[in-house]
C-alpha cells in the first residue's frame, strides 16, 4: 500500500462517513418512466440492471417503500444452490448460479460469493432413494451432484452427529460443490450501484399504494411521493405480493408466511460447508465472521409479522442439536424474520397477468436468494419484451389453470 493510499484511508475513516461517495443516487421520482420495478430488494433491483444493461432500457425506477436491502433480501441464510429436482426448475435456478460465479466481476462489487458446497442428509431409505433420483435428474441437466454415503460424510464433516444410535441416524447425502453462500446486503448494494450506474433512479421510502388501469392496461402506480406514469410495471414484492395484486383487483395462489432465522456468538472455523437435512427441519453454515447462521421451516400460521415464535425457535434448537451436539453450549446472538410467499406447487410465479404491462414475480417461499440473479434475468427479459424467456415460460401464472404444475416441495428444501 503507497502513501496515496494509506492518506486516503485514514482521511475517509476520519470523516465519520459524512465525506464518503454515496454509492448510488436518491433522486426524485420523474413523472414518467418506460418501467417501473416494484420492490427494492435483490430480484427488483437484479430486474432493473438486467433491463438496462441486457435490454437498452435506462428510463427506469425502483420503488422501495423502505430503504435497499431492508426487507427479505437482508432477512435470510445466505444459502445459494441449483440442485431441483424437475427440469423447469433446474434450468432457471442453474441459470442462477452460472451468474452467481461471474457476478462479483459483472457488478465489480465483491458479493462474498462462496462455494464452499452445500449437503443435503437422508435420514431414510425413501430419503435416499430421492437423493439419488434427484442427483440423477441433476446430471441429465449440467447440474453437478453427488450421493455421499455416513462413511465418507464423517470424514468430511468430522462433527456431524453420523451415530447409528441417533434419533435419526444419517445415512448418507446430496453434494453440490459448486453451492454455497453469498453476502445478501453485498448483492442488493451490489445491484443496486450497478443499476445506478446505468441511469436507474433508485428512489427509497416510496411506498406504492395503488395502481391506475384503464382500459385493461397499466396506467401507472400511485404513491407515497405521488402518481408516477409508466406502461410498464413489474412488482417484485417477496411476501408483500398478494398485498400488492389486490391492490391491483388481482388475486393470486399465494400464502405470506414468517420465516425466522439466527445467527450465533462468532466462534473458530470449526465447519466449512452448507448442511441441511429436511427430517429434522434445520440447516446451517458459517460466516465468515465466524457466526453459525442457522435456519429451520415457516411458522405455520398466515401473517406479514417480520418476527418469530418461541416454538419455531425451540424446535430449530433441537434440530440442529440433533446434528451437531458439539454447539450445544453455543450461545445464540440475535434472531429475526422474514417473510416467504409460498406457491401451492412450491416454485415461483414470474409471469405476465390479464392487465397488459402488469407483471409479477413472486412465490419464491424459501428458494428466493439463490435465485436472485437468474430471477432478475428472466424477469427482465418478460418485462422488456412483454414476452416471457423460455426459462421462465413454465411459470406463468395459468399454470394454476391449466394443472400444469411443477411440485418441488421435495427438492425446495427445509423450510416450504
Amino acid at each position: 500500500m503507497n502513501k496515496y493510499s494509506i492518506f486516503s484511508l485514514a482521511r475517509n475513516a476520519m470523516s465519520h462517513h459524512e465525506k464518503w461517495q454515496r454509492a448510488w443516487r436518491s433522486p426524485s421520482p420523474k413523472k414518467r418512466y418506460d418501467a417501473i420495478i416494484v420492490g427494492g430488494g435483490g430480484h427488483g433491483l437484479a430486474t432493473a440492471y438486467y433491463m438496462a444493461k441486457e435490454h437498452g432500457m435506462r428510463n427506469i425506477a425502483v420503488l422501495e417503500k423502505g430503504w435497499i436491502g431492508g426487507g427479505n433480501t437482508g432477512r435470510n441464510t445466505t444459502i445459494v444452490r441449483s440442485n431441483y429436482l424437475w427440469d423447469e426448475a433446474a434450468q432457471l435456478y442453474e441459470k442462477s448460479m452460472k451468474l452467481w460465479e461471474g457476478l462479483s466481476q459483472d457488478l465489480n462489487y465483491n458479493v462474498m460469493f462462496s462455494q464452499r458446497g452445500v449437503y443435503n442428509l437422508g435420514h431414510t431409505l425413501q430419503d435416499m432413494r430421492d437423493i439419488q433420483r434427484r442427483v440423477n435428474a441433476n446430471r441429465l441437466n449440467g447440474v453437478d451432484g453427488e450421493v455421499v454415503d455416513a462413511a465418507e460424510l464423517q470424514k468430511r464433516i468430522p462433527h456431524l452427529n453420523c451415530s447409528p444410535d441417533s434419533r435419526y441416524p444419517v445415512l448418507g447425502a446430496s453434494f453440490q460443490a459448486r453451492g454455497g453462500t453469498a453476502r445478501h446486503d453485498a448483492v442488493a448494494w451490489g445491484f443496486a450501484r450497478a443499476a445506478d450506474n446505468l441511469g436507474v433512479d433508485i428512489i427509497q421510502n416510496c411506498e406504492v399504494i395503488g395502481f391506475r388501469r384503464e382500459n385493461g392496461e397499466i396506467q401507472g402506480v400511485e404513491t407515497s411521493q405521488g402518481y408516477i406514469e409508466s406502461p410498464k410495471v413489474g412488482v417484485v414484492t417477496a411476501g408483500s405480493s398478494s398485498v400488492l395484486a389486490n391492490m391491483a383487483g388481482l388475486r393470486l395462489p399465494l400464502e405470506s408466511h414468517p420465516l425466522q432465522a439466527f445467527v450465533s456468538e462468532p466462534i473458530k472455523p470449526i465447519l466449512d460447508t452448507v448442511v441441511m437435512s429436511n427430517a429434522v427441519h434445520g440447516y446451517i453454515s458459517q460466516s465468515d465472521k465466524g457466526d453459525l447462521v442457522i435456519g429451520a421451516g415457516i411458522d405455520s400460521y398466515n401473517g406479514y409479522g417480520q418476527r418469530g415464535s418461541f416454538t419455531t425457535i425451540e424446535h430449530t434448537m433441537t434440530a440442529i442439536m440433533e446434528l451437531f451436539p458439539i454447539f450445544s453450549r453455543v450461545r445464540m446472538n440475535r434472531q429475526w424474520g422474514g417473510i416467504v410467499d409460498t406457491c401451492p406447487d412450491a416454485c415461483p410465479i414470474i409471469s405476465k397477468t390479464d392487465i397488459k404491462g402488469l407483471y409479477f414475480n413472486c412465490g419464491w417461499g424459501t428458494g428466493g436468494f439463490k435465485a436472485t440473479p437468474g430471477s432478475g434475468w428472466v424477469f427482465a427479459h418478460t418485462v422488456a419484451n412483454d414476452n416471457p424467456h423460455e426459462l421462465n415460460a413454465a411459470f406463468a401464472l395459468d399454470r394454476f389453470i391449466s394443472g400444469a404444475l411443477i411440485d418441488e416441495h421435495g427438492a425446495a428444501g427445509v423450510a416450504h
